[in-house]
C-alpha cells in the first residue's frame, strides 16, 4: 500500500512532510504511466504537472479554493489527489471517469474544460461570483504558455486587472501546445523564463532575514518594500506588472517547497496575481522528454501507429496543389502534425502559418489572405472551428470571400468526449449563405470535393473524420455528379440518405435488409451537401416510399432536416414515411467510438431494426 491507497481527499496532503509529498509525486508518475498508455490520452502534459498539482493542493483547500484547468488534458494527476484515485483505471472508457475536467463528475472539477484559452475567464467569473456572496476562498486557474496565445485570455486577464478578486493565474510554461509554441508571446514568455535574477534575489533576501532571532519577522515584512524596487529595476518592462497584475517567477516547477513557498506569498497577497512555474512536458519519462508532442496523446494500448488515414491525404492533396498554384496558402492552430500539413510547412515555408492556438484570429486572417488575391486553406479540428462561429459568417462568407475550411475529426471522435465531437459542423455550415459544404466517404471522393472547393470563389468547407476509409467494394455505386447511389434487392421501399464515412454502416444494414428481409434498399451517399443539387436528389428519391436520413451529426439544423424542409414545401413528403436517425438534442458522452455508435443507433444492425420497426417492412 502507498501513500496514493490511502489519501482521504486532498486535505490529507496539508499534514505531509516535504519527503513525503515528493514520495507522492513518484507513486502518481509511476500510476500515470501505468494507467495512460493503457487506456490512451495525454500522458505528457500529465507527467509535467504532477508536482505542481501537489503543491497546489498541498496549500490550497479544495473544493472551498476552486482549482480550473485549462484545456484540462493535465488534470489526471488532479483527479487522483481528489478521492478519484481508485476510479482512474477507468478514465476515458465508456462510463467511466472523464479524460477532462467535468462539473458532473466531482465537486473538485470547478468549471469544465476541453478547449483553450478558457480558463481565466472562467476563474474570474467564479471569483466574482464569490466575492458578492462574501466568500474569502482563492480560485486558480492554471493555463500553459500555449493557452497564452488565444486571445481570451487577455480580455480576462484585463478584467483581473481592474477588480480586487483573489485569482491566481497560474503560468504552465513547458515551451508545448500540442505543437511547440510560435509567435511574439512565446518569445516574451520565454524571456520571462529566463529572467531569474530576481527570483533568486528575493528567496535570499527572505532567508537572510528569517535567520535573524527575534527582529527577523519584522525585517521580512520592511524589505517587502526593496523587494518591489528591485523587482521593478530587474523587469521594467513585464507586460502582466504593467497591467496591474502581480507577477511572481520564474519558479521550478518540481521545487515542491518553493511551489508552495510562492503559492502562499501569492494567497497572502489576497488579489490577483500570476505565478510563472516552469515545467517540461514528459517530466520523468524520457520518450515523452525527447518527443513531448508525440507523447501528448498516446494511443490506446500505447502502440503508436504510423500516420495515414484522412489527415494524411489531405496533406498530400495541399502538397501537390502547391506545386502548381503559387498562391496557395495553409494555416493551422498549433495543429500541423495533427491536421496532415507538416509536409506542406516544410516544402512551403513561406506560405504556411501556425497561429498558435487562436482559432478566431487564424479564420479572419486567412479571411485577410483572401482578399489580398491568396488561396487560403485553414485546417482546423470540427471541434476548434466551433470557436470562430461568428468569424466564417462576418468576415469570409459576408464578403463572399474563397476561404477553405479543411475540418478535421468531423463525427464522433471515441475517448476525447463531448468536448472533441465534430458534431456540430454540418448544423452551423448549412446556415451561413455563400457558403459550400462537403463531406466525402473516401479518399477519391476527398480529392474529387478539394477539387472543386479549390475553384469555388466563396467560403467552403471539407469535412472529413479520423482516421481512414472503409476497405468495401466501392464499384456497387452509380455516379451523379455531387452524389451517387447503390441498390440493393428490388422494388423501392426504402431510401437511405447518408454522407461520410457512416455510409458503410448504410451499406452493411441494406445488405441485410435486402438479404434477410427482400427490401428494396437504394443508398444515396451525398458528397456535396450544400448547394444540394436537389434536382438529382429528388429524381433519386422518385417512387420510394421511406426515406431513412441517416447522419452522424446533430439532428437540430442538420442535413437531413435541411433536406426534409426542402422536400416538405414542395409537397414530396406528402404520402412517405421520414425517418431520422442522427444525435438528438444531447450531447454524446465519452467511449470507444464502436459503443458511441451503439448509443446513438448507428451500427447496421440498430440501422435495420430502426427501418423494419418505423417503416413496417
Amino acid at each position: 500500500m502507498g501513500i496514493l491507497d490511502n489519501l482521504n481527499g486532498p486535505s490529507s496532503l496539508k499534514g505531509m512532510s516535504l519527503k513525503e509529498l515528493e514520495a507522492l509525486s513518484r507513486e502518481i508518475r509511476q500510476r500515470l504511466l501505468q494507467v495512460v498508455p493503457k487506456n490512451g490520452g495525454h500522458l505528457a502534459s500529465n507527467l509535467g504537472v504532477v508536482e505542481l498539482t501537489v503543491a497546489l493542493h498541498s496549500v490550497l483547500s479544495s473544493p472551498e479554493d476552486r482549482i480550473i484547468w485549462d484545456v484540462g488534458h493535465q488534470a489526471y494527476v488532479h483527479k487522483m489527489l481528489t478521492g478519484r484515485y481508485k476510479e482512474i483505471e477507468s478514465i476515458r472508457t465508456y462510463g467511466g471517469l472523464s479524460g477532462f475536467p467535468k462539473r458532473a463528475e466531482s465537486e473538485h472539477d470547478s468549471f469544465g474544460a476541453g478547449h483553450a484559452s478558457t480558463s481565466v475567464s472562467a476563474a474570474v467569473g467564479l471569483a466574482t461570483a464569490d466575492a458578492l456572496a462574501g466568500k474569502q476562498n482563492f480560485t486558480v486557474a492554471v493555463a500553459g504558455d500555449g493557452a497564452f496565445t488565444g486571445g481570451m485570455i487577455y480580455e480576462a486577464l484585463n478584467n483581473i486587472a481592474e477588480k480586487d478578486l483573489r485569482v491566481i493565474v497560474i503560468l504552465n510554461d513547458n515551451e508545448m501546445a500540442i505543437a511547440h509554441n510560435v509567435g511574439g508571446i512565446n518569445r516574451y514568455i520565454s524571456r520571462l523564463s529566463t529572467s531569474t535574477r530576481y527570483l533568486g534575489f528575493k528567496y535570499r533576501l527572505k532567508r537572510f532575514f528569517a535567520a535573524i532571532p527575534i527582529i527577523g519577522r519584522p525585517l521580512t515584512v520592511a524589505a517587502r518594500g526593496v523587494k518591489n524596487f528591485v523587482k521593478r529595476l530587474v523587469w521594467r518592462d513585464n507586460m502582466f506588472e504593467n497591467l496591474g497584475i502581480n507577477y511572481y517567477g520564474p519558479v521550478d516547477g518540481y521545487d515542491i517547497a518553493r511551489l508552495q513557498g510562492i503559492l502562499r506569498d501569492a494567497i497572502r497577497g489576497k488579489k490577483g496575481c500570476i505565478v510563472h512555474v516552469r515545467t517540461v512536458k514528459g517530466k520523468g519519462y524520457a520518450p515523452a522528454e525527447e518527443a513531448p508532442e508525440k507523447y501528448h496523446g498516446v494511443p490506446k494500448g500505447g502502440v503508436f501507429k504510423a500516420s495515414g488515414g484522412f489527415s494524411s491525404v489531405f496533406g498530400d492533396i495541399m502538397v501537390r496543389r502547391g506545386r502548381t498554384d503559387e498562391r496557395l496558402c495553409a494555416i493551422t492552430a498549433a495543429m500541423c502534425d495533427g491536421t496532415g500539413l507538416s509536409a506542406f510547412a516544410e516544402q512551403y515555408k513561406d506560405r504556411f502559418f501556425d497561429v498558435g492556438i487562436a482559432e478566431e484570429h487564424a479564420l479572419t486572417f486567412g479571411a485577410g489572405l483572401a482578399a489580398g488575391g491568396m488561396h487560403p486553406v485553414f485546417a482546423v479540428y470540427s471541434t476548434f472551428a466551433q470557436r470562430s462561429y461568428d468569424q466564417l459568417i462576418h468576415d469570409a462568407a459576408l464578403q463572399k470571400l474563397p476561404l477553405i475550411l479543411a475540418l478535421d475529426r468531423a463525427g464522433i471522435v471515441g475517448e476525447d468526449g463531448p468536448t472533441h465531437h465534430g458534431l456540430f459542423d454540418v448544423g452551423f455550415m448549412l446556415q451561413i449563405p455563400n457558403s459550400a459544404l462537403w463531406s466525402p466517404e473516401c479518399y477519391e471522393d476527398m480529392q474529387r470535393a478539394f477539387d472543386k472547393a479549390f475553384e469555388f470563389t466563396s467560403l467552403c468547407a471539407v469535412r472529413y473524420p479520423r482516421g481512414g476509409e472503409q476497405d468495401y467494394d466501392r464499384s456497387i455505386y452509380t455516379d451523379c455528379g455531387t452524389m451517387s447511389y447503390a441498390d440493393f434487392g428490388t422494388g423501392k421501399d426504402v431510401a437511405i440518405i447518408t454522407y461520410g464515412t457512416i455510409t458503410y454502416n448504410a451499406i452493411k444494414a441494406a445488405e441485410v435488409l435486402a438479404g434477410e428481409r427482400g427490401v428494396g434498399v437504394r443508398v444515396i451517399r451525398v458528397l456535396r451537401l450544400k448547394p444540394l443539387d436537389f434536382a438529382t436528389f429528388s429524381e433519386l428519391l422518385n417512387g420510394f416510399s421511406t426515406l431513412y436520413f441517416l447522419e452522424e451529426g446533430v439532428k437540430n439544423g442538420g442535413f437531413a432536416e435541411h433536406a426534409t424542409a426542402y422536400m416538405t414545401e414542395r409537397g414530396m413528403t406528402e404520402d412517405r414515411k421520414v425517418i431520422i436517425r442522427a444525435v438528438d438534442d444531447r450531447f454524446v458522452s465519452h467511449g470507444e467510438t464502436k459503443r458511441l455508435y451503439e448509443e446513438c443507433g448507428f451500427t447496421p444492425d440498430r440501422i435495420a431494426e430502426e427501418i423494419c420497426k418505423k417503416a413496417g417492412v
